[in-house]
């Protein structure tokens, strides 16, 4: 079976939850509010409950409380508050599947970083809307908790990488595919915008320099994230090329910087996209 056909069965296994389907269809509607947007999201207290989290949370360190759907709209912006929405539906589809082959905290762990660094860097080049940089650094590798429920022997075997051979090397000799090239194609699927899922797609094109700024901070958040949250296989900064963090005049310290913040958000951050975290709340 290839990535496509694994893909497509996996949209009928993994379904988003009816609001963030019918979030989606208002956000591509030119002519609806942000009443429209907001009604929709109170329709959901789970969906409404988690972007009244992420608002309050160490995402964005806003100095007031922020108590309604409407003022979240108001200072994270419908588009970004679309985006985070994506973030929550996309990990609830997966809530089920369970940690036998893998590690899911770890998992969490790794995705989570990945996602806040790509934020970081996102704001530190003053992006617009760096959420839709979280949401693809948070969803990198979304494909492997799809080989966990399908093919959990392999997904073990997948686990097997070292300093010789990197994870996507070990996926592809096993799988025929990597796990982002599936996270990609499940994405686009789904109907999620193609600024997500198409730096996902060319994540480990990393021999040459990308010529696109979302794909270079997400390159590069990638292998610090991967780095960060497997010290017991490599070494800080193993999997970093120079021009990875060169193109973007960014210098060692500069990343230092960035690993020390973003590390100490991920703890509250994990707890706001683990699925294992939902039934808490």
């Amino acid at each position: 079976m290839n990535v496509q056909d694994i893909a497509q069965r996996a949209t009928e296994l993994f379904v988003l939850p009816d609001s963030v389907t019918r979030l989606k269809a208002c956000m591509d509607d030119d002519a609806a509010s942000m009443d429209d947007i907001a009604e929709i999201i109170a329709f959901d207290p789970s969906l409404a409950t988690q972007l009244l989290r992420v608002a309050n949370s160490a995402l964005y360190r806003f100095p007031n409380k922020i108590e309604t759907i409407t003022k979240a709209l108001q200072v994270i912006g419908t588009r970004s508050a679309y985006d985070l929405a994506l973030a929550y539906g996309v990990t609830h589809a997966f809530s089920d599947v369970e940690g036998k082959a893998i590690d899911l905290d770890k998992f969490w762990e790794q995705s989570v970083s990945c996602g806040l660094l790509a934020k970081y860097f996102a704001e530190k080049e003053r992006m617009k809307q760096p959420e839709r940089l979280f949401v693809a650094g948070l969803l990198h590798n979304i494909g492997e908790l799809v080989v966990v429920a399908e093919m959990p022997e392999e997904a073990k075997r997948c686990l097997a990488f070292n300093s010789r051979v990197s994870p996507q090397e070990l996926q592809e000799a096993i799988l025929g595919f990597s796990y982002t090239e599936l996270s990609s194609e499940l994405i686009r699927l789904w109907g999620i915008p193609a600024c997500i899922f198409e730096p996902i797609r060319h994540i480990h094109e990393t021999d040459t320099p990308a010529h696109n700024k979302d794909l270079q901070i997400l390159q590069l958040s990638y292998v610090l994230a991967l780095d960060n949250v497997n010290p017991e296989i490599y070494p800080s900064y193993n999997n970093l090329k120079p021009h990875q963090h060169e193109i973007l005049e960014l210098e060692r310290e500069d990343l230092e910087d960035a690993l020390d913040i973003t590390n100490l958000q991920c703890i509250s951050v994990i707890s706001l996209f683990n699925p294992s975290a939902f039934m808490l709340y």
